[in-house]
């Protein structure tokens, strides 16, 4: 599909994922005034005159809205995630169905596999078990979109896409600890402990549990690959195909940072998923797309713009990050 002269939807535009979807649309040459970028504010998708009214015209719709956040988050609205991540998912797709849209790109989540998948994760691998409690809620949420995507392109033909995304970060993520991931929520509470001069970092879990990190403009490339090039049945993971340790990435981090102090585990706190790494040999074999951002140079551009964003610039001399890491 040429996508270029196309009327895109892009929802949750303006946030992480969605600020970078867009510029990678402009990037391959979408006219910027072909793109619709409703804000919540402006559009609540759990409202389904909402759903309706901003699928009116589109050609290609790209869902890339939800409620997410960190282990703690997920654990204090369990029912707010279920709700919000269902509804919007049934509501815009639906909608789109029967606004004609020649295309919806359903974007999932690693949280949606079981709990204890084999190592890489493989789309087959999706209906094996249930999620990790701590995400199941809004796992399950956005996998559903992957079983209205199938059953709507079996019964009307219509042609809907599903990614299942493993964790982004990079310049730009979201760093409240109310709703932050790992990578954003280490960040500033190491630079916390730093300008405090204190000499303990405490991390929840054990450190054992490993994570799959996906650059957040890599994955944006992905969408747009995949909405270009991608009509299948099957959904596809869409990573980095690297795996790291929670307890290796708190000491790359903090080597970057230049934290010097010890690392303190509360395994009082939950570590979620034991393991999560996707096989990612569909999406390259399906629309081209293999990651090209190393973790630890992306790990250090996302550093260095929490310094730009957030410290202040005598805070920047005294806390410099290590070049020779």
């Amino acid at each position: 599909m040429k996508i270029t002269n196309k009327k895109i939807l892009i929802t949750g535009a303006h946030g992480f994922l969605g600020q970078n979807i867009v510029a990678e649309l402009l990037k391959r040459g979408c006219r910027k005034e072909n793109l619709y970028t409703p804000s919540h504010k402006e559009k609540d998708l759990t409202v389904l005159k909402n759903c309706r009214d901003v699928v009116k015209g589109m050609d290609i719709v790209i869902h890339a809205a939800g409620e997410v956040g960190g282990i703690g988050f997920n654990k204090e609205r369990p029912g707010s995630l279920f709700y919000s991540n269902l509804i919007m998912g049934v509501q815009l797709m639906d909608e789109a169905r029967k606004a004609k849209v020649k295309k919806f790109v359903a974007i999932g989540t690693i949280c949606a596999y079981p709990k204890f998948t084999p190592v890489p994760f493989k789309e087959k691998d999706l209906w094996y078990g249930y999620p990790e409690e701590t995400n199941a809620p809004y796992g399950l949420a956005k996998k559903m979109m992957l079983v209205q995507a199938q059953s709507y392109r079996q019964q009307y033909g219509f042609n809907a896409i599903y990614l299942l995304l493993t964790n982004l970060y990079g310049p730009g993520d979201n760093f409240d600890f109310k709703s932050s991931h790992v990578i954003p929520a280490l960040i500033k509470k190491t630079y916390e402990v730093k300008m405090k001069s204190l000499s303990e970092l405490k991390v929840w879990g054990t450190g054992r549990a490993s994570r799959e990190f996906l650059y957040v403009e890599d994955a944006a490339l992905a969408i747009v690959l995949a909405t270009e090039k991608y009509d299948g049945f099957e959904p596809v993971n869409i990573g980095s195909g690297e795996e790291i340790t929670i307890k290796n990435l708190v000491k790359m981090m903090t080597k970057i940072i230049g934290f010097e102090g010890q690392i303190k585990w509360d395994k009082t706190k939950p570590d979620g998923q034991p393991k999560r790494k996707l096989n990612t040999s569909r999406a390259k074999k399906e629309f081209g797309f293999t990651a090209k951002t190393s973790f630890k140079i992306g790990l250090r551009e996302e550093i260095e713009w929490y310094k730009r964003k957030y410290l202040k610039s005598k805070e920047h001399t005294s806390l410099n990050i290590n070049s020779t890491n």
